[in-house]
């Protein structure tokens, strides 16, 4: 007997279906994918970071590894290396072998091969051709050190007010470093070879800037036309004199070695600063000179290192009327 759709005995059935969809949030393939990405910027940033850190040796060394796989600085054993090119490890050989074998110098580098062509130019020159290059190249060198020297002197605020007792000029003999008085402002006591404290200052700037240069030194002591009135025997002759060794222990002290000084020289007043008033303070001062090289007593003996031509001999100072004393 058909039971009927209404009827009450009929039992329920509730039918749930799951509505499944196929790789559901894309399956996670977006990870994998975007974990490839970041592994590869990573490597990236750091053969980048590498590149920068490398010097031109190591890239050179690089270079041969692919080029020449049998360079010598390749070593053909593998162990350890401390670092990139490092050449260190636990055993005495390697990633590099130069521990084992003398560095090969870069012959081909450009700045060698560069200074080789100078050189070999030099070779080729006239004596006259040779003359000028070194007298081009010396002005460079004190146009360089008087730069320096301004430089120093208007960055030290001790300094800064002495500037006007400084004075630097180039002369056929070399570059000229004068330390003179001012109206009011004197660089010494009266009489006196014993210097300010201030000008001590200002020579051991001079000292700074001037032991570094191959240059000889010439130091000569200068007075005003009025005559030193001491005793009989001590003269503006002596007084120039004493004050100018007292500069060379000065310079001596800071630095500037003892064999490059080349003379040391009492001027008395015969060579004024300012010509037309013998009285004027600017007349007292001190000159420190670096002598040129073509000149007498300086470096290289007036003798060409390349050929050994002799040269001819300058005289570096004209001698002065009168004499001399040095205490």
């Amino acid at each position: 007997m058909a039971s009927s759709k209404n009827d009450p005995k009929r039992p329920i059935i509730i039918i749930k279906r799951v509505k499944k969809v196929a790789a559901g949030h894309h399956g996670g393939a977006w990870k994998v994918a975007f974990a490839d990405f970041v592994t590869a910027m990573m490597a990236l940033f750091l053969l980048l970071w590498l590149v920068n850190v490398t010097t031109d040796e190591q890239k050179a060394d690089l270079a041969a590894f692919f080029i020449d796989p049998s360079h010598p600085k390749i070593s053909r054993v593998e162990s350890g290396a401390d670092g990139m090119l490092g050449g260190t490890s636990q055993s005495k050989v390697g990633a590099m072998t130069e521990m084992l074998q003398p560095p090969i110098p870069p012959d081909l580098s450009r700045e060698k091969a560069t200074k080789d062509a100078q050189k070999e130019d030099l070779k080729h020159v006239s004596e006259s051709q040779f003359d000028k290059l070194k007298r081009e190249q010396e002005n460079k060198d004190f146009a360089q050190a008087s730069e320096k020297l301004q430089q120093a002197i208007r960055t030290d605020s001790e300094l800064k007010e002495l500037s006007k007792n400084l004075m630097v000029d180039m002369t056929t003999e070399g570059l000229r470093i004068q330390i003179l008085d001012q109206q009011g402002d004197p660089m010494f006591p009266s009489g006196s070879a014993q210097m300010f404290e201030k000008t001590e200052k200002l020579m051991a700037l001079v000292a700074k800037v001037t032991q570094t240069m191959p240059n000889n030194i010439s130091i000569r002591g200068h007075t005003d036309g009025k005559p030193f009135r001491g005793n009989g025997r001590y003269s503006n002759w002596e007084l120039s004199a004493d004050r100018a060794n007292s500069s060379r222990r000065v310079l001596i002290e800071h630095g500037v070695p003892p064999a490059k000084i080349s003379n040391v020289v009492g001027k008395s007043d015969t060579d004024h600063f300012n010509k037309d008033d013998p009285l004027d303070s600017q007349n007292r001062r001190i000159s420190i000179i670096l002598l040129r090289g073509s000149l007498a007593g300086s470096s290289g003996g007036g003798v060409n290192a390349n050929d050994n031509t002799p040269k001819k001999v300058l005289q570096p100072y004209q001698k002065s009327r009168g004499s001399v004393q040095f205490p």
